[in-house]
């Protein structure tokens, strides 16, 4: 989920040798005594300091995010010394900063951090692991971002904790980064995991494919997760035709499947982290699809990457019009994949394009905001915390589910107009961005669209109608193309739609913020509101609300009592057709699946493993 920028920034690993910064260098030191009460002790020392005050920061964001998290929060205990140990005084201008006096060359910083939510935005700390995203760990210095760090862990006294990371071991328990930004993007798991790898040879490299996983599983649950990741990395490999050249020669997907563990999943440019509270045994393939969208993103947004988040600032939220393509496309070939591996049965991934078609369609965001301006939205959404109700329910339809159907809409036209698929364009734009690093711009994904279809007009229309604007293809047909059909789920049948209820003696409490397009919104009902009578019977429970349902057809008035903040109401609710669609196979509902269908549908979601080596 969520973009790992890094500038320009020359991670070139020429960067990382540099002679001119070894004059100054910063070196942490992270131990972990008190790990039953969610505490880790960090020692950050910065060598060179110049100048007559040490501007110190924790992070506020954290890359692949885009709200504000005030990592600060969990920091205390904060002193500073010199090379002498002599105590430095500190002067604190902001709720992020720590500004130390007279530093004189060296300072150490020495702080406690509380950490307890191991997911891929914060830390977690306990006896079992530490699970560490940097930005919700360590602290950083203007003037030393492009200085090489050191981090070494210390580990607690009779445990067996390995570490999992895509930083550089040195020695030991001692790892390398070239310089902050590379720090800041390199989540770490300390724990006692299972670990499996493999190597892919391409051009001359070895390429390394390393998973760890901290659960509570068996060998062989463990040896089926490591099968399966394989043929996701050979799939979506085989869409590229190669995989990145990873900085180190690796990639890391660190899993964490504890019951302490919050559910995520986030990208970094050699490495993924993967939380969940549900093991392996229970929910292998919504893991497993977790691990395909995030290792799509080690192409699409670590290498190709929209300008707009170049550089990725860590102490203000970040906005990029570019998220319908950076998740979006991700999202699309994440399940995408998961179908083309055979993880997904057809019918798996038929139910998984119906569920997102129905938020898409059904949801009224569009008449509010274009797909540009809902990948805009990301510092209000995503991860972001919102004390007071809003009305996003509306208003916004997530990036990441429409910009998926933006890529199915585009493979499907792509396939059916100029015999290209979206993998063509995913490949024109690895070649010319990805590959590169070349940051893009949507003058870019424009140009480059119309050369993969060889119409210019066209790509500029749907540019224009469909990601600055709202218009979808009727999806219908093109799904017929590969014999699905796209149909409503409960023809004929009267429903309230769009409201999720709460039953009690009182009556049927309505959960949610109503929709603009629904009966509820347009009778006036809200959040909050509770159904007293519906047709004049009571309504305390699910059989209730049925037994009146059943006697109405879509389109009949119904009398409704309520009651609003205490207060007795009454209003008139037109019963709805239920909006919910589902996509079936042609051959489960006894339609004639053609071999041109049958043809189609090998090209777009059979194995493509067979066009790399």
């Amino acid at each position: 989920m969520k973009i790992k920028l890094y500038g320009l920034l020359g991670i070139a690993l020429g960067l990382m040798l540099q002679p001119a910064l070894a004059q100054q260098q910063v070196k942490y030191e992270l131990s972990f005594p008190n790990a039953v009460h969610h505490e880790a002790e960090v020692k950050v020392t910065f060598s060179g300091a110049t100048g007559d005050t040490l501007k110190v920061l924790m992070p506020r964001t954290s890359p692949g995010r885009y709200a504000i998290h005030e990592f600060a929060k969990n920091v205390y205990d904060v002193r500073a010394t010199n090379a002498q140990g002599q105590q430095l005084q500190i002067y604190r201008p902001n709720t992020s900063e720590w500004d130390v006096i007279a530093p004189k060359g060296t300072v150490t910083i020495s702080y406690t951090l509380f950490a307890d939510h191991a997911d891929g935005t914060y830390a977690g700390v306990d006896e079992a692991h530490a699970h560490l995203n940097m930005p919700a760990t360590l602290m950083y210095a203007r003037d030393f971002e492009q200085s090489p760090a050191y981090v070494t862990f210390n580990m607690p006294q009779g445990s067996n904790w390995k570490v999992a990371t895509q930083l550089r071991q040195e020695q030991g328990n001692t790892y390398f980064a070239p310089n902050f930004q590379y720090l800041m993007d390199s989540p770490t798991e300390l724990s006692n995991f299972d670990v499996a790898e493999w190597t892919i040879n391409e051009g001359g490299k070895e390429k390394k494919i390393q998973v760890t996983l901290h659960h509570k599983g068996t060998p062989q649950q463990f040896e089926e997760y490591v099968a399966r990741t394989k043929k996701i990395v050979a799939e979506q490999r085989a869409v590229f035709g190669q995989l990145p050249d990873y900085d180190f020669g690796r990639y890391t997907f660190i899993g964490c499947y504890m019951p302490q563990a919050s559910g995520d999943g986030m990208e970094h440019r050699n490495s993924t982290i993967l939380t969940s509270s549900r093991p392996p045994a229970t929910a292998m393939n919504p893991l497993l699809n977790t691990v395909s969208h995030e290792f799509f993103h080690s192409w699409n947004v670590e290498r190709i990457r929209p300008k707009s988040l170049e550089p990725f600032n860590f102490q203000e939220a970040n906005m990029s019009e570019a998220l319908w393509l950076a998740e979006g496309f991700t999202s699309y070939y994440g399940d995408l994949t998961m179908a083309r591996s055979g993880i997904f049965s057809l019918k798996e991934y038929a139910d998984g394009l119906a569920g997102d078609l129905n938020y898409m369609l059904l949801s009224p965001g569009r008449e509010y905001h274009s797909l540009i301006e809902m990948s805009r939205q990301a510092p209000f959404v995503d991860a972001a915390r919102s004390v007071d109700p809003v009305n996003r329910h509306n208003t916004y339809i997530s990036y990441y589910t429409y910009g998926s159907m933006t890529g199915l809409a585009l493979d499907m036209a792509l396939r059916q107009q100029f015999n290209k698929t979206l993998d063509d364009y995913m490949q024109a734009l690895w070649r010319k961005y990805g590959a590169p690093e070349k940051p893009y711009t949507m003058a870019d994904l424009q140009e480059t669209l119309a050369e993969v279809s060889g119409d210019a007009a066209w790509a500029k229309q749907f540019f224009s109608q469909t990601i600055f604007g709202s218009n979808l293809p009727d999806f219908a047909p093109l799904l017929a193309k590969a014999g699905l059909e796209l149909r409503q789920a409960k023809p004929g049948q009267a429903a309230i739609s769009m409201v999720y209820w709460k039953y009690g003696k009182d009556g049927a409490e309505i959960m949610n913020g109503t929709y603009v397009n629904s009966a509820a919104y347009k009778a006036g009902l809200d959040r909050a509101d509770v159904i007293l009578t519906l047709d004049g019977r009571k309504i305390r429970k699910e059989k209730d609300l049925q037994k009146v349902l059943s006697k109405h057809k879509p389109g009949d008035s119904v009398p409704v009592t309520y009651s609003r903040y205490g207060q007795e109401r009454s209003t008139t609710l037109v019963l709805e057709e239920p909006q919910t669609l589902e996509v079936v196979p042609y051959e489960q509902i006894g339609k004639t699946l053609t071999p041109e269908m049958q043809n189609y549908r090998a090209a777009w979601l059979g194995s493509k493993t067979s066009n790399v080596q």
